[in-house]
């Protein structure tokens, strides 16, 4: 054993999936009928990073992307912003150019997203330059060969290298949570992404991997409760891969809601990764068809 497994080991939050699973039909019995309200609608639209990470991506589409953003203020200057734009790194200058919104941030997958399968220092610079180039927030994959493999040193020092590299911005760990699959993986994988410095957890790429899941979600929400109450510090869910229906947002809102509580209910630390889910939510906020993402 090492300090590393040591701090696993020592977590109360449970292992056993049914445990887990019941919990989670639990928390939607509870709250699931009375969840639908404006108010939430509201808070989930604003919580999403409004994502494109497609082969197809260019600077022009990435710019008319941005350029939606600054229009919905003009076409919906009622309702909220969304929380963020999310790109590939290369396109942060883009967003940071053409974006005219001052309260939408940018974000940037880095360190080899989404396989996190390149050099360490090709990680590292990766992550600089996206923040040089704009970014406010940055998502990486943990290492997951080398968490399966049982060396959790070097997942934690990666971990405590890129957050260095984002110099004050925000970082994001993936766990790809649909790969490590059991609760007591999920656990393991939160507890390490918390310690290394992590401002948010995450749950999936939504790439080559089974996305966001509520019991996924349950695991990590109970981590981050417990560092709260060792550390004092708040850190951030962010549900992502396959969000795409307003029942699956208001899921998430609900075991946040319930296992953490009203003060994680901002942008600041919920937030839904999506490129279709936008248009969804804004079509029953304004209670008629919109595609307008």
């Amino acid at each position: 054993m090492d300090k590393y497994h040591d701090t696993v080991a020592a977590s109360k939050v449970t292992t056993d999936d049914s445990a887990v699973a019941a919990a989670v039909a639990k928390i939607l019995e509870e709250n699931m009928a009375e969840a639908r309200t404006p108010e939430n609608l509201k808070l989930c639209f604003s919580a999403i990073d409004l994502t494109t990470l497609n082969a197809t991506d260019s600077p022009q589409s990435v710019a008319r992307f941005t350029e939606r953003v600054n229009d919905f203020e003009n076409d919906y200057g009622e309702l909220p912003h969304v929380a963020a734009i999310c790109v590939y790194p290369c396109f942060t200058p883009v967003v940071r150019t053409v974006l005219d919104v001052s309260n939408v941030n940018i974000a940037a997958v880095s360190g080899g997203f989404p396989s996190s399968q390149t050099f360490p220092e090709v990680k590292v610079a990766e992550t600089a330059l996206a923040v040089e180039g704009g970014a406010d927030e940055i998502d990486i994959v943990l290492n997951l060969g080398n968490f399966l493999d049982g060396d959790w040193q070097e997942v934690c020092d990666e971990i405590d290298e890129l957050k260095h590299s984002c110099r004050g911005g925000r970082l994001k760990v993936i766990l790809e949570t649909g790969a490590l699959k059991s609760a007591e993986n999920i656990r393991a994988a939160s507890i390490l992404a918390l310690y290394s410095g992590a401002d948010f957890l995450k749950t999936s790429t939504g790439k080559g991997y089974p996305g966001a899941s509520l019991e996924a979600a349950y695991v990590m929400c109970e981590c981050i409760k417990e560092y709260y109450e060792k550390t004092g510090t708040m850190v951030g869910f962010k549900a992502a891969g396959g969000v795409s229906t307003t029942d699956e947002a208001l899921g998430y809102l609900c075991v946040v809601k319930a296992v953490l509580g009203d003060k994680w209910l901002t942008p600041e630390y919920f937030r839904i990764g999506a490129s279709r889910l936008a248009n969804t939510l804004l079509s029953d906020i304004v209670g008629s068809e919109v595609k307008y993402f």
